[in-house]
């Protein structure tokens, strides 16, 4: 076995780097001197016999592409590091940061019960957590900027790990005002005539359209915006209809305007949620922690409307309204 030359330190300080974009910046988030983090990045790259960045004075710091490589080795290195410490010091206690990464229409019904409760069970342990779309956070994995990330199972690559967590059913949004705001279930050929407000949030805006044309219905898109409340915002003002999967507890826009929830007649099917993560990677104790609760969620019996994502609490199941399109 070859002796390491190289420190954690070392490591440390190049993700640092790496993550600021320049030797200032990550030298005052480190709180280090700017020469000494500029020499501990040198004598790193010396010992790992390659260069790591380019470093221009007006242009910050640019990683070569082995030193691209290198950075993801290096969180896991660093990841798996404190679970060492961990072990060493507490046992099975679960300590240390596990970055996460959630869909952005996800993220604010799937996001705060389980940074609460997750947290709660392990009080030693931080989770930061990122929002972006789908593409974004399957390149923030593989660079080994995410241990995890809460996606749909939409156009997700190949060299991904993955598993199920929850499912929601997609349903249609209407002004409560409008001509088949009394009906339980609404087809969407009932619906092809009128305006739609498409949240433009690839994939699923992809995925939406997908269903359409698989019952053979072409909308007539008239809006795209790119959040979930500026979709409902709209909907709300009687501008169009919109399909979402996301449906939060409060049935009133951001300006007060009711608006109602409907069943799909045609059988869409559920959309799936799923936690991913590199194929080529091996979880740590937090990540690997993290999975098996969030499938114990979703496992667990709590009845629900289509659109809803389970959560817990430590007093037992409940559900809240859920993870979107």
């Amino acid at each position: 076995m070859n002796a390491v030359r190289y420190s954690l330190r070392q490591l440390e300080y190049f993700v640092a780097v790496a993550d600021a974009g320049t030797l200032s910046g990550a030298a005052a988030r480190l709180h280090v001197s700017q020469p000494g983090l500029s020499q501990s990045l040198t004598d790193l790259e010396r010992a790992l016999d390659v260069q790591l960045a380019v470093r221009r004075k007006a242009h910050g710091v640019t990683l070569t592409p082995t030193g691209v490589q290198v950075l993801r080795h290096a969180r896991e290195l660093l990841r798996h590091a404190d679970d060492l410490t961990s072990v060493a010091s507490g046992g099975d206690a679960l300590s240390g940061v596990l970055s996460l990464g959630c869909y952005v229409t996800l993220a604010p019904t799937a996001l705060p019960s389980l940074l609460q409760d997750f947290t709660a069970l392990h009080p030693r342990l931080t989770i930061d957590f990122v929002e972006g779309t789908q593409d974004v956070l399957q390149r923030q994995l593989l660079l080994g900027e995410l241990d995890l990330a809460i996606l749909y199972d939409m156009e997700i690559q190949p060299d991904m790990e993955r598993a199920v967590i929850d499912s929601a059913r997609p349903h249609i949004l209407l002004p409560a005002d409008h001509r088949l705001a009394r009906r339980r279930k609404v087809s969407l050929a009932e619906l092809a005539a009128e305006p739609m407000v498409l949240l433009d949030a690839p994939p699923s805006s992809h995925n939406t359209l997908a269903i359409f044309e698989r019952f053979g219905v072409r909308p007539d898109v008239r809006y795209r915006p790119k959040t979930f409340e500026l979709t409902r915002a709209l909907v709300g003002r009687g501008m169009g209809y919109a399909l979402l999967v996301q449906r939060p507890a409060n049935d009133r826009t951001y300006e007060g305007h009711p608006v109602v929830v409907k069943e799909i007649a045609e059988p869409v099917g559920d959309s799936r949620v799923l936690i991913a993560w590199p194929k080529a990677t091996r979880l740590n104790r937090r990540a690997q922690a993290f999975v098996e609760f969030c499938q114990q969620r979703g496992r667990s019996p709590a009845s629900r409307e289509p659109g809803q994502i389970r959560t817990r609490t430590q007093r037992g199941a409940r559900t809240t309204s859920g993870a979107a399109r």
